[in-house]
């Protein structure tokens, strides 16, 4: 019998519900219960998802925000966590964390955007995560609704070995090369970029890389890129694939201009990010990327 890369969430499963960056806007946290229940979940929200915010951008104090993750992962009535919405604080408490409870509990993490800090410390962890929309900042917005569902039946079915995903419609101008194989990892282009050398930063020798933001300016992403040339993360991976970068001119050049001259395999146009359509990716598993195909097979 095959044994699932992240096993399915079982019926009734509860979802710690945790705010470790940003703070929801006026009214979304009644609504996250309910959208669970209607999927079949649970929902156990933790203190820091009701603040008060600290300094205007974050949730709660570290203290706090920390408090919850450590909570959520030791409480064994939950399943999975589930972060409320990005925007900035993962990177304050990501020395703080304790990989040793995240290696114990494997417990999956979900979202994205400033997400991607705990995404690498659940790689160093060796714990597989999901970049997914989060509840206050996609669930509720005008055509996430599809994204949210895609995510509830992702988590329901889980991941296995062979699975596929595609690329939706024909070859991306900024598709290259061919066939890649690696752990995928990545997320946010500038969030990776500020984890450098930090607790964060995972191992990316041989790793798939996945990348997206938002409005980042082209020269911006351009900053970025080059310093994780000069961190020598391009170099480690084994090839790209690339979701949105929106609410912002095209980054195709600075991309190309980057990414080409490596030689290896880039798989563009991934449905991923701050766009809509968002389909829920897993991160932290061995995939192939076949460009060609324009497709990723989890091994």
């Amino acid at each position: 019998m095959k044994t699932p890369l992240i096993p399915p969430l079982p019926a009734s499963a509860c979802l710690g519900v945790i705010a470790p960056a940003g703070p929801p806007k006026a009214g979304v946290l009644a609504q996250v219960a309910p959208l669970l229940k209607r999927w079949g979940f649970m929902a156990k929200r933790f203190p820091g998802c009701d603040g008060p915010a600290h300094l205007g951008h974050l949730a709660a104090s570290d203290e706090q925000r920390l408090a919850d993750l450590h909570a959520a992962l030791a409480d064994p009535e939950v399943d999975a966590l589930l972060c409320l919405r990005g925007g900035y604080g993962c990177l304050r408490i990501g020395d703080r964390v304790d990989l040793e409870l995240v290696r114990r509990a494997a417990k999956p993490l979900i979202g994205y955007s400033d997400i991607t800090t705990l995404h690498g410390l659940w790689a160093r962890a060796g714990v597989p995560a999901w970049h997914a929309p989060m509840p206050a900042s996609d669930w509720v917005r005008d055509g996430g609704w599809p994204d949210a569902e895609h995510l509830a039946a992702a988590l329901r079915r889980g991941v296995w070995a062979g699975d596929v995903q595609h690329a939706p419609g024909p070859c991306h101008p900024l598709d290259h090369g061919g066939c890649a194989k690696g752990r995928l990892l990545g997320g946010n282009l500038s969030v990776i970029a500020s984890g450098l050398h930090t607790p964060a930063d995972p191992d990316w020798r041989g790793a798939v890389l996945f990348l997206e933001d938002v409005a980042e300016d082209p020269y911006r992403l351009d900053r970025y890129l080059t310093q994780l040339r000069l961190a020598g993360v391009l170099d480690a991976v084994s090839g790209f694939v690339l979701g949105g970068f929106s609410e912002a001119d095209s980054p195709d050049a600075v991309l190309a201009d980057a990414l080409h001259p490596l030689g290896k395999p880039v798989l563009a146009g991934w449905p991923a990010g701050h766009i809509v359509p968002h389909w829920a990716l897993p991160l932290g598993l061995p995939v192939q990327l076949d460009v060609a195909q324009r497709q990723l097979r989890w091994l």
